[in-house]
């Protein structure tokens, strides 16, 4: 987001945790609301969350503080448990799980935990999002457990990490009634949207949900997209970001273009126009599949070929900017096969050998840069085995072609909307407030 508003957005996690802190999260309307329809329904609170402190998706702190709200109100809740994995250690669930235990409030228990393979997948697999479904919503798991931790250990021992832990479905829980409602505690979108048509989207087909129950109430923490706007009412609705690098452009009459595959699309789109779904005037998008495997190791060059293909071909066609995500190295990193990422950068380096080759025929300039790091850092440190969550580490930016005898300096993301505007010869508008990295 930082990236296409030229500006450095609040991150919704510091506005969550500060609601909280000050006491305000709990005098929201949307979760007022949501607490006196289940009182008259009679109905059960169903959260879901992420449960580590990863901070990326989701808090396991949220979870808590809201289901201490809801059931002090005298709502039973339960809670769906998701495991991390990615964000934090690879087998770190059994101690946030634990760790959660004494925090329970009365009337609140954990009713199923599920790996975020099945519950926060966002490629369309819908068999794993189904398996998810079926544990929280009716009552049957992939696997049983007595209690939770239990549901996270015996995976262990089956040789399943956090991510991937079976649906399960803890003691006796059996599913969601008519009356219920569902709250939805992560605050990132893209990663939810799947589960949540699920849940609640009235004309859902992607797989048999006969028997959802009528819910009583569905809330989400944030707007997961406009669409779910329609059936989800929201805690902390989106702030709209005016003048994004896409809008920009638009307004000056240019082109542009959007290319990622399936499993990196809303981060060229949605996230990048500021939480628009809606393509602005004049921006194209195309979107190659992921490939349909287990995990992204299996397949390290992913789709990188297909996304090359299209960078390439929006470079011939003269769009004014092109905005393309090569998805290689964060997937891949995330599995902690050291072998599997060094040939997934292999794949982007092809790619860019030919984009670079374009770009030089049509006299056109890039800013090559990531977000986050993740496959530099393949062993952790600490235990010597696999790391599969981003990293801190400064990322590196490059110019390739552009304007002669120039350098970059240092910045941050907030800086590279205004560096491109810098290169299109294209005024900046006042709300961006980074500045261009070209020093000349």
């Amino acid at each position: 987001t930082n990236i296409g508003a030229g500006r450095v957005v609040a991150m919704d996690l510091g506005q969550i945790d500060l609601a909280i802190e000050t006491g305000s999260f709990f005098a929201e309307a949307a979760l007022k609301d949501f607490i006196a329809t289940l009182k008259d329904s009679g109905g059960t609170a169903h959260l879901m969350g992420v449960v580590s402190d990863g901070g990326v998706h989701g808090h396991v702190t949220h979870i808590l503080a809201a289901a201490r709200a809801i059931a002090g109100a005298g709502v039973p809740v339960a809670i769906h448990a998701i495991t991390d994995g990615r964000d934090v250690p690879p087998s770190s669930a059994a101690d946030f799980v634990a760790a959660m235990l004494p925090g329970l409030a009365p009337g609140v228990t954990i009713a199923t935990v599920i790996g975020r393979y099945y519950a926060m997948d966002r490629d369309n697999r819908w068999e794993r999002v189904q398996t998810a479904y079926d544990a929280m919503v009716r009552g049957k798991g992939a696997a049983t457990a007595p209690d939770p931790v239990t549901a996270v250990t015996q995976s262990y021992a089956a040789g399943a990490t956090d991510e991937f832990i079976p649906a399960t479905v803890i003691g006796s829980y059996a599913g969601a009634k008519d009356g219920d409602g569902f709250f939805c505690l992560n605050f990132r979108g893209d990663r939810a949207r799947e589960i949540l048509r699920a849940i609640g989207q009235p004309d859902f087909t992607a797989f048999d949900v006969s028997g959802r129950p009528a819910w009583a109430a569905l809330l989400g923490m944030v707007e997961y997209s406009d669409d779910h706007n329609a059936w989800f009412a929201t805690v902390f609705p989106k702030r709209e970001i005016v003048n994004t690098l896409g809008e920009w452009v638009a307004k000056h009459h240019m082109t542009q273009f959007r290319v990622a595959e399936t499993e990196k699309y809303p981060h060229v789109t949605f996230f990048l126009n500021g939480g628009k779904e809606t393509p602005e005037e004049g921006e194209d998008r195309t979107m190659p599949p992921s490939p349909k495997v287990a995990t992204y190791d299996l397949a390290p060059e992913m789709s990188a070929a297909q996304v090359t293909d299209a960078f390439v071909g929006a470079i011939e066609a003269g769009y004014d900017l092109i905005v393309t995500n090569y998805a290689n190295p964060d997937m891949v990193g995330h599995t902690g096969d050291l072998a599997a990422a060094m040939k997934a950068c292999e794949a982007v380096d092809r790619g860019l050998a030919a984009v670079t080759a374009a770009l030089e025929k049509a006299g056109g300039a890039m800013i090559l840069t990531a977000d986050h790091g993740n496959c530099e850092t393949m062993v952790d440190p600490e235990t010597g085995g696999p790391h599969t969550a981003h990293t801190l580490n400064p990322v590196p930016v490059a110019l390739v072609g552009g304007p002669k005898g120039v350098s970059l300096r240092n910045g941050r993301l907030a800086d590279l909307a205004p560096t491109l505007l810098d290169l299109m010869e294209l005024p900046q508008p006042p709300e961006m407030t980074g500045t261009t990295l070209i020093v000349r």
